[in-house]
């Protein structure tokens, strides 16, 4: 999976590309969440909607990355999740865990 990330405030974007396999990436993007976490983000905004799988550990990266943005007194939004993710997310009975919008205006107007 590729992914590109921005800090704009207290707001981190991540835009993830491919299929999200934890081992893969997992321990680098717990590492940019705590730096970015340090540095006054309280916001996590992950746009989704190029991701076509999702394995376990995928799974327990983005739950990882909530529990460290909430710790803190923030918030994390999953955008524009594609069909099979959502059916996913659903199944595993995680879309009543996770903020899941279509768009990121969506998500900035939930911040304010």
């Amino acid at each position: 999976m590729n992914y590109k990330h921005t800090l704009t405030g207290d707001q981190l974007r991540l835009v993830f590309n491919g299929d999200l396999i934890g081992e893969n990436n997992g321990p680098e993007l717990v590492e940019l969440v705590n730096n970015t976490l340090s540095k006054g983000a309280k916001y996590c905004l992950i746009d989704i909607a190029d991701v076509r799988y999702i394995n376990s550990s995928g799974i327990g990266v983005l739950i990882t990355i909530l529990t460290k943005f909430r710790n803190k007194g923030g918030e994390l939004f999953l955008i524009q999740p594609s069909e099979h993710v959502k059916k996913l997310l659903i199944i595993t009975k995680l879309q009543a865990i996770f903020n899941i919008v279509d768009t990121e205006e969506q998500a900035l107007s939930k911040i304010k």
